[in-house]
């Protein structure tokens, strides 16, 4: 008998950290995924995305000093929601949650990853690209489910198809978000969407253009006020969380 069945089983609670996550993704609808370089390069990143009004800041783990730079960023943005992202091993997902992580993204979907996040009650979202990957990463307890990479799949096409069966999954599309399909993807019917090259160009970056990415920061911010209210709920209307948890 594999893990995912044998493993002891309990209902959600309510689940009140899980609930507050799918609020806050909902209010704010963009992560701005970084990948540095550098503490500086990564900072100034992240800076120039919040003061375009975007509050969801995940870091990668394959960043330089992704551990440093979370702290750097922490320390600059107390306002903001500090993550982590590419997260692939529970020793890692212990050292993030350690130095302040407020959420945890990786691009596969492990059991080992789930408990953890479900244990010190960290939103832990796992990757899934295919429906019966995206069902078993959401009945494994992932707090939302990361639907990676979306370019492959066709985009905002493929996350309308998902509604019909799983519209119940929040589900966040990344991996080929640019400012130019973000709204389609959101007017699809995902919860939020992660935002990382689209977002921050290499030549703006390289070049420190830093007030190019806060322009294009708050462009995408604003070009969120065109998706209508009934568009941003579908799918809520269910409850959200009724995914069995895992002791």
């Amino acid at each position: 008998m594999t893990a995912l069945h044998s493993a002891p089983l309990k209902a959600p609670a309510t689940v009140e950290y899980q609930q507050r996550w799918l609020h806050t993704l909902r209010t704010h609808r963009i992560i701005a995924v970084i990948r540095a370089e550098s503490v500086e390069s990564g900072l100034n990143m992240a800076l120039a995305a919040a003061d375009g009004g975007i509050h969801l800041i995940e870091i990668t783990w394959n960043s330089y000093q992704p551990v440093a730079l979370l702290q750097a960023i922490q320390q600059a943005l107390p306002h903001c929601t500090i993550g982590v992202g590419t997260i692939l091993k529970e020793e890692d997902l212990r050292i993030a949650i350690a130095t302040g992580a407020q959420f945890c993204f990786s691009p596969h979907t492990s059991l080992a990853l789930l408990r953890h996040g479900s244990t010190v009650h960290i939103p832990t979202v796992a990757g899934a690209m295919t429906p019966t990957e995206i069902l078993t990463a959401w009945n494994s307890g992932a707090a939302s489910v990361k639907v990676f990479p979306i370019k492959a799949f066709g985009g905002a096409n493929y996350i309308e198809c998902l509604q019909g069966p799983l519209g119940h999954i929040p589900l966040i599309p990344s991996g080929g978000v640019t400012p130019n399909n973000a709204t389609d993807l959101l007017s699809a019917g995902a919860i939020a969407v992660g935002i990382s090259s689209g977002l921050f160009d290499a030549e703006h970056v390289r070049h420190h253009h830093w007030h190019v990415i806060q322009q294009k920061s708050a462009k995408l911010v604003q070009s969120l006020n065109v998706i209508p209210l009934a568009t941003e709920l579908k799918g809520f209307n269910k409850q959200a969380i009724n995914h069995t948890q895992f002791k």
